[in-house]
Protein backbone atom coordinates (compact mmCIF):
# COMPACT_ATOMS: atom_id res chain seq x y z
CA UNK A 1 0.00 0.00 0.00
CA UNK A 2 1.57 2.97 -0.99
CA UNK A 3 0.58 5.88 1.61
CA UNK A 4 -0.65 9.52 0.61
CA UNK A 5 1.30 12.15 1.66
CA UNK A 6 0.66 12.95 5.42
CA UNK A 7 -0.93 10.00 6.37
CA UNK A 8 0.36 7.24 8.80
CA UNK A 9 0.34 3.60 8.35
CA UNK A 10 -2.35 2.15 10.97
CA UNK A 11 -3.46 1.51 14.65
CA UNK A 12 -4.55 -0.21 16.73
CA UNK A 13 -7.88 0.21 19.16
CA UNK A 14 -8.86 -1.52 22.17
CA UNK A 15 -12.24 -0.14 23.41
CA UNK A 16 -11.68 -1.59 27.13
CA UNK A 17 -14.06 -1.10 30.43
CA UNK A 18 -12.55 -2.63 34.05
CA UNK A 19 -10.52 -4.72 32.43
CA UNK A 20 -8.17 -4.75 34.69
CA UNK A 21 -7.55 -8.45 34.27
CA UNK A 22 -6.33 -8.54 31.30
CA UNK A 23 -5.82 -5.15 29.56
CA UNK A 24 -1.95 -5.50 30.33
CA UNK A 25 -1.49 -8.80 28.77
CA UNK A 26 -3.36 -7.77 26.09
CA UNK A 27 -1.09 -4.61 24.97
CA UNK A 28 2.09 -6.82 25.59
CA UNK A 29 1.13 -9.02 22.95
CA UNK A 30 -0.20 -6.68 20.89
CA UNK A 31 2.94 -4.64 21.21
CA UNK A 32 5.21 -7.86 20.59
CA UNK A 33 3.31 -8.73 16.88
CA UNK A 34 2.64 -5.49 15.68
CA UNK A 35 4.59 -2.48 15.68
CA UNK A 36 1.70 0.09 15.13
CA UNK A 37 0.52 2.66 17.75
CA UNK A 38 -2.21 1.32 19.98
CA UNK A 39 -4.58 3.21 21.55
CA UNK A 40 -6.70 2.07 24.60
CA UNK A 41 -10.47 3.56 24.75
CA UNK A 42 -10.80 3.88 28.25
CA UNK A 43 -14.71 3.85 28.85
CA UNK A 44 -15.26 5.40 32.77
CA UNK A 45 -13.56 2.07 33.97
CA UNK A 46 -13.76 1.93 37.76
CA UNK A 47 -10.51 0.02 38.04
CA UNK A 48 -7.21 0.25 36.74
CA UNK A 49 -7.59 -0.57 33.82
CA UNK A 50 -6.20 2.83 32.26
CA UNK A 51 -3.36 2.84 34.95
CA UNK A 52 -2.01 -0.69 33.84
CA UNK A 53 -2.76 0.10 30.17
CA UNK A 54 -0.13 3.13 29.90
CA UNK A 55 2.38 0.74 31.73
CA UNK A 56 1.72 -1.81 29.27
CA UNK A 57 3.01 0.95 26.50
CA UNK A 58 -0.73 2.34 25.11
CA UNK A 59 -1.80 5.75 24.67
CA UNK A 60 -5.05 5.99 26.54
CA UNK A 61 -7.99 8.43 25.89
CA UNK A 62 -9.80 8.50 28.55
CA UNK A 63 -13.98 9.32 28.28
CA UNK A 64 -15.10 11.69 30.62
CA UNK A 65 -18.44 9.36 30.59
CA UNK A 66 -19.23 5.98 29.20
CA UNK A 67 -20.44 5.34 25.94
CA UNK A 68 -20.30 2.17 25.69
CA UNK A 69 -18.55 -0.42 23.49
CA UNK A 70 -19.53 0.99 19.70
CA UNK A 71 -19.40 4.57 21.64
CA UNK A 72 -15.47 3.95 22.61
CA UNK A 73 -14.71 2.43 19.44
CA UNK A 74 -16.37 5.00 17.59
CA UNK A 75 -13.98 7.53 19.40
CA UNK A 76 -10.83 5.32 18.70
CA UNK A 77 -12.01 5.97 14.99
CA UNK A 78 -12.18 9.68 15.18
CA UNK A 79 -8.99 9.64 17.11
CA UNK A 80 -7.37 7.50 13.85
CA UNK A 81 -8.89 9.34 11.30
CA UNK A 82 -7.98 12.58 12.26
CA UNK A 83 -4.33 11.51 13.10
CA UNK A 84 -4.29 10.64 9.59
CA UNK A 85 -3.80 6.47 10.11
CA UNK A 86 -4.31 4.82 6.42
CA UNK A 87 -6.43 1.88 8.45
CA UNK A 88 -7.97 0.88 12.11
CA UNK A 89 -7.77 -2.62 13.92
CA UNK A 90 -10.32 -2.82 16.88
CA UNK A 91 -10.00 -6.07 19.51
CA UNK A 92 -11.59 -6.35 22.40
CA UNK A 93 -9.84 -6.18 26.09
CA UNK A 94 -11.06 -9.19 27.40
CA UNK A 95 -8.47 -11.75 25.32
CA UNK A 96 -10.95 -13.27 23.15
CA UNK A 97 -8.98 -12.28 20.04
CA UNK A 98 -5.39 -13.23 19.60
CA UNK A 99 -2.94 -10.09 18.55
CA UNK A 100 -0.83 -12.44 16.42
CA UNK A 101 -3.93 -12.68 14.11
CA UNK A 102 -4.14 -8.84 13.46
CA UNK A 103 -2.12 -9.45 10.02
CA UNK A 104 -4.63 -11.59 8.92
CA UNK A 105 -7.74 -9.72 9.67
CA UNK A 106 -5.29 -6.59 8.27
CA UNK A 107 -5.01 -8.10 4.91
CA UNK A 108 -7.34 -7.72 3.08
CA UNK A 109 -7.42 -3.56 4.23
CA UNK A 110 -4.04 -3.63 3.11
CA UNK A 111 -4.40 -5.29 0.00
CA UNK A 112 -7.10 -2.73 -0.90
CA UNK A 113 -9.29 -5.75 -1.70
CA UNK A 114 -11.97 -4.72 1.48
CA UNK A 115 -13.01 -1.80 3.33
CA UNK A 116 -13.87 -3.52 6.07
CA UNK A 117 -12.41 -7.10 7.26
CA UNK A 118 -14.07 -9.01 10.16
CA UNK A 119 -12.14 -11.58 12.28
CA UNK A 120 -15.07 -14.34 12.17
CA UNK A 121 -15.32 -17.35 14.67
CA UNK A 122 -18.98 -18.79 14.26
CA UNK A 123 -17.71 -21.75 16.44
CA UNK A 124 -17.65 -19.62 19.53
CA UNK A 125 -21.10 -18.65 19.78
CA UNK A 126 -23.73 -19.68 22.64
CA UNK A 127 -26.76 -21.14 21.98
CA UNK A 128 -28.19 -17.14 22.73
CA UNK A 129 -25.58 -15.78 20.29
CA UNK A 130 -26.93 -18.48 18.07
CA UNK A 131 -30.48 -17.48 18.16
CA UNK A 132 -29.61 -13.57 17.54
CA UNK A 133 -27.53 -14.33 14.59
CA UNK A 134 -30.00 -15.99 12.98
CA UNK A 135 -32.99 -13.72 13.59
CA UNK A 136 -30.82 -11.16 12.92
CA UNK A 137 -29.82 -12.18 9.62
CA UNK A 138 -33.79 -12.92 8.46
CA UNK A 139 -34.86 -9.76 9.67
CA UNK A 140 -31.83 -7.67 8.03
CA UNK A 141 -30.37 -9.53 5.24
CA UNK A 142 -26.78 -9.71 6.64
CA UNK A 143 -25.44 -12.99 5.50
CA UNK A 144 -22.29 -12.54 7.84
CA UNK A 145 -21.08 -15.56 10.00
CA UNK A 146 -20.25 -13.44 12.79
CA UNK A 147 -22.13 -10.72 13.12
CA UNK A 148 -21.21 -9.62 16.65
CA UNK A 149 -17.38 -9.81 16.20
CA UNK A 150 -15.34 -6.72 17.53
CA UNK A 151 -12.23 -8.08 15.80
CA UNK A 152 -12.53 -5.53 12.57
CA UNK A 153 -10.15 -3.78 10.45
CA UNK A 154 -11.19 -0.76 8.98
CA UNK A 155 -9.49 1.57 6.05
CA UNK A 156 -10.13 5.49 5.92
CA UNK A 157 -12.85 4.96 3.44
CA UNK A 158 -14.92 3.39 6.50
CA UNK A 159 -13.62 5.37 9.35
CA UNK A 160 -14.91 8.76 7.13
CA UNK A 161 -18.27 6.89 7.15
CA UNK A 162 -18.20 5.10 11.01
CA UNK A 163 -17.41 8.65 12.65
CA UNK A 164 -20.48 10.79 10.84
CA UNK A 165 -22.95 11.40 13.20
CA UNK A 166 -25.57 9.45 11.57
CA UNK A 167 -23.79 6.33 13.68
CA UNK A 168 -22.80 7.86 16.84
CA UNK A 169 -26.08 6.92 18.42
CA UNK A 170 -26.12 3.06 17.48
CA UNK A 171 -25.93 1.10 21.02
CA UNK A 172 -23.86 -1.76 19.46
CA UNK A 173 -21.45 -2.16 16.76
CA UNK A 174 -22.71 -5.26 14.99
CA UNK A 175 -25.70 -4.89 12.88
CA UNK A 176 -26.24 -1.11 12.71
CA UNK A 177 -23.01 -0.86 11.61
CA UNK A 178 -22.49 -3.51 9.21
CA UNK A 179 -26.26 -2.52 7.79
CA UNK A 180 -24.85 1.29 7.63
CA UNK A 181 -21.50 -0.07 5.58
CA UNK A 182 -24.11 -2.21 3.08
CA UNK A 183 -26.48 0.76 2.57
CA UNK A 184 -23.00 3.17 1.31
CA UNK A 185 -22.00 -0.32 -0.51
CA UNK A 186 -18.69 -0.83 1.31
CA UNK A 187 -17.00 -4.02 0.83
CA UNK A 188 -17.00 -6.04 3.87
CA UNK A 189 -14.99 -9.51 4.01
CA UNK A 190 -15.27 -12.08 7.04
CA UNK A 191 -11.79 -13.56 7.70
CA UNK A 192 -11.51 -16.51 9.57
CA UNK A 193 -9.59 -16.61 12.78
CA UNK A 194 -9.48 -18.62 16.18
CA UNK A 195 -10.69 -17.00 19.64
CA UNK A 196 -9.91 -17.96 23.23
CA UNK A 197 -12.59 -17.78 25.92
CA UNK A 198 -12.72 -14.60 28.00
CA UNK A 199 -10.19 -14.50 30.57
CA UNK A 200 -11.86 -11.29 31.69
CA UNK A 201 -15.58 -10.53 32.86
CA UNK A 202 -18.50 -11.67 31.01
CA UNK A 203 -20.12 -10.65 27.87
CA UNK A 204 -22.20 -7.14 28.19
CA UNK A 205 -24.71 -8.41 25.66
CA UNK A 206 -24.92 -12.33 26.55
CA UNK A 207 -24.49 -12.32 29.88
CA UNK A 208 -28.18 -13.56 30.55
CA UNK A 209 -31.33 -13.85 28.29
CA UNK A 210 -32.86 -10.55 30.00
CA UNK A 211 -29.38 -8.97 28.07
CA UNK A 212 -29.99 -10.71 25.19
CA UNK A 213 -33.90 -9.95 24.92
CA UNK A 214 -33.06 -6.32 25.33
CA UNK A 215 -30.03 -6.02 22.60
CA UNK A 216 -32.42 -7.45 20.53
CA UNK A 217 -35.00 -5.16 20.96
CA UNK A 218 -32.98 -1.88 20.42
CA UNK A 219 -30.89 -3.95 17.67
CA UNK A 220 -34.81 -4.91 16.00
CA UNK A 221 -35.49 -1.11 16.11
CA UNK A 222 -32.58 -0.55 14.26
CA UNK A 223 -33.40 -3.07 11.38
CA UNK A 224 -36.98 -1.74 11.12
CA UNK A 225 -35.98 2.32 11.21
CA UNK A 226 -33.12 1.13 7.91
CA UNK A 227 -30.49 2.50 9.69
CA UNK A 228 -27.88 4.00 7.71
CA UNK A 229 -29.89 6.21 4.94
CA UNK A 230 -29.67 9.95 5.14
CA UNK A 231 -30.82 10.41 1.51
CA UNK A 232 -27.12 10.09 0.60
CA UNK A 233 -24.89 6.98 -0.62
CA UNK A 234 -21.87 9.18 -0.76
CA UNK A 235 -19.14 9.74 2.00
CA UNK A 236 -18.32 13.11 2.76
CA UNK A 237 -15.55 14.84 4.60
CA UNK A 238 -16.32 15.09 8.33
CA UNK A 239 -15.86 18.79 9.74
Amino acid sequence: MRLRRGLRRGIVLIPAYNEAGSIGTIVAATRRHWHDPIVVIDDRSRDATAALAEQAGATVLRLPLRLGAWGATQTGLRFAYAQGYTHAVTLDADGQHRPCDIGDVAAPILSGDADVAIGACPSRASLARRFAWSYFRRLSGLSYEDITSGFRAYNRTAMKLLIRPSATLLDYQDVGVLMILRRHRLRVHEVSVPMHSRVNGKSHIFASWRKVAEYMVVTSLLAFAGIGTDGKTKTTEPN
